[in-house]
């Protein structure tokens, strides 16, 4: 169906020309899935989109064919490749809130594409749209056609994307991360969606993402891309089981297993430059040596202990200004968290994590319950006080896009608690400790003056650890602070973390929706559940023997497929 040939695409930019896609060659058979991995910046929503000609303004194809059922798509005019783009290649775009239009209905949107391409009225195109809202198992039709995108779930958006590229029963469909964002339960429910489709209509997908267990769960082929190459291509077996390339191996290896314990992940840098900073013999975590650091906490004692919290936020109003309904986001949450602990919390999104880390340093206030930190009850000192003690504990943000001031140079986030706080006695030595701490998570003393724009995603997120960590807390809430990070860099601040922990004696709370994440980290696990705990446990214990139905659902919806836990590193 779809023969790529050569392809080469560059950029122009002030500081001269960048090749992104370098010599790919790929093919899709009918029926089929091609999955295509690799980290961010290594062609693979480049090239995609040059599939759909929706690249850049600043973007080339220098050489190269893309050849669609014989027809070579770049020799197309905007007139031609328009009537192909939606309906017989159709593209799941990775953010549907970004890829939804907010002003419109979700109804409206779907419809548009059906009167465009297959010239429907708008009720024929309003009620085949329900149908594709049935069809992609969406709740209650009617009233997500007539919702606007802010009003329904990231689930249920990702839905209503696939309804509209499905509209028109293309003949490719290319899925570009399409369930990066979303729980393990609803990327479940996802893929098993797009495989039923597939198998009714017999269309050949595109399946973009650097999360190798989906990958292996969904396509039939692989193609393994690297700064702009094809590495390694094959049947997903042969390339996952045996594979050839270094990069290769370092994607799999540092994918946390669920069934194999170790301190600390490898990376892709050991693969590539064939140095292995943790040899396999001291890496290994054994049973032993988990039950010893267990006692050894217990023996710490405890530093934060939540009595029965309540963050309750009104929904609806009753007579003369009475509440008389709420969303009960953390429902009578009790826990302790000893010294020097990972403490795991997992759940749906909705279950009240993120709220439950807020309300613990009060930037969400609780409303009942107790939040006892080394003696002192949080939810009742002063707001003073309280100021003081957000030295002791620490947040490190889900999105390091947003909680870095674009305007602020990088030394100035990281200076700027110093001086809020009144540590050490000027500027001078707050900068020399911004230096060390910058040498710390990996990144050069001349990073200091840099904006946080001309940074990748992953030194962002190195950056925002600097910034929490400069003030050298006992007790930091990780908030998702892995999630959006490619596996190579994702392994990289989980073994800071770990360095960090042990050097610093840090405690952690640390929230995620990665099972395997969570697993690798934590020395307990913590389940939440509209907004309760169901289940804490030891993590071995928890993975082996979950105690709840609950638990047991997230756990099988983890997308394991091919096993790579024996593979000879």
């Amino acid at each position: 169906m779809l023969n790529i040939k050569d392809l080469h695409i560059r950029f122009k930019t002030d500081d001269g020309i960048i090749p992104a896609v370098k010599g790919v060659n790929l093919f899709l058979e009918k029926g089929k899935t091609l999955g295509i991995v690799g980290e961010s910046g290594s062609g693979k929503s480049v090239t995609s989109l040059a599939i759909m000609q929706l690249l850049a303004p600043n973007a080339e194809i220098s050489e190269g064919e893309i050849s669609f059922n014989g027809q070579n798509l770049l020799e197309l005019p905007e007139s031609g490749i328009r009537k192909i783009r939606g309906k017989t290649i159709a593209m799941i775009f990775q953010e549907p809130m970004t890829s939804l239009n907010p002003v419109f209905t979700c109804g409206f949107q779907v419809a548009e594409i059906l009167k465009l391409h297959e010239g429907m009225s708008s009720p024929e195109a309003k009620a085949k749209t329900l149908s594709l809202f049935e069809q992609v198992e969406l709740p209650d039709p009617e009233r997500i056609f007539d919702a606007y995108p802010h009003e329904i779930s990231g689930g249920q958006k990702q839905r209503v994307m696939i309804a509209m590229a499905i509209s028109c029963n293309p003949e490719i469909l290319i899925a570009d991360e399409p369930t990066t964002a979303l729980d393990v339960t609803v990327q479940k429910e996802i893929l098993h969606l797009l495989q039923k489709i597939q198998q009714k209509t017999r269309m050949g997908m595109i399946f973009i993402s650097h999360d190798l267990g989906v990958i292996a769960e969904i396509a039939d082929e692989v193609c393994v891309m690297y700064r702009g190459e094809v590495v390694e291509n094959g049947a997903v077996k042969q390339v996952f089981l045996s594979p050839r390339h270094p990069y290769t191996q370092g994607l799999i290896a540092c994918r946390p297993q669920m069934h194999r314990r170790v301190k600390y992940l490898p990376t892709v840098e050991e693969f590539l430059s064939e140095t292995r900073l943790h040899p396999e013999t001291e890496n290994q975590t054994t049973d032993e040596a988990f039950l010893a650091r267990q006692k050894s906490l217990m023996k710490a004692g405890v530093l934060l202990s939540v009595k029965s919290l309540k963050t309750w936020f009104p929904l609806r109003s009753g007579w003369f200004g009475t509440q008389k309904e709420y969303v009960k986001a953390v429902d009578s949450v009790s826990f302790d968290i000893y010294k020097g602990e990972t403490l795991g919390l997992v759940g749906e999104s909705g279950c009240g994590k993120t709220t439950l880390g807020r309300s613990i340093l009060r930037l969400t206030e609780p409303t009942g319950g107790e939040i006892i930190y080394n003696g002192t009850d949080l939810r009742t000192i002063p707001a003073r006080a309280l100021r003081q003690m957000r030295k002791e504990i620490q947040l490190i943000f889900q999105d390091p896009y947003s909680s870095l001031n674009p305007k602020m140079k990088i030394g100035q986030a990281i200076m700027e608690p110093l001086k809020v706080h009144n540590l050490h006695n000027h500027d001078k030595e707050r900068k020399d400790k911004t230096y060390e701490w910058l040498e710390k998570v990996g990144l050069k003393p001349e990073h200091f003056h840099r904006y946080p724009h001309e940074f990748s995603g992953g030194q962002r997120q190195r950056i925002c650890i600097a910034r929490a960590l400069a003030l050298t807390p006992s007790f930091v809430i990780c908030d998702e602070s892995v999630s959006a990070l490619d596996v190579s860099v994702q392994a990289q601040i989980l073994n800071l973390l770990r360095q960090l922990q042990e050097e610093m004696g840090l405690t952690l709370l640390f929230i995620s929706h990665d099972l395997s994440v969570i697993k690798h980290i934590s020395d307990r696990v913590m389940v939440m559940q509209k907004g309760k705990i169901v289940e804490t446990e030891y993590s071995e214990h928890l993975y082996k023997n979950p105690g709840t139905d609950y638990t047991r659902q997230l756990l099988a919806a983890v997308p394991e497929g091919i096993k790579t836990d024996d593979l000879h590193r």
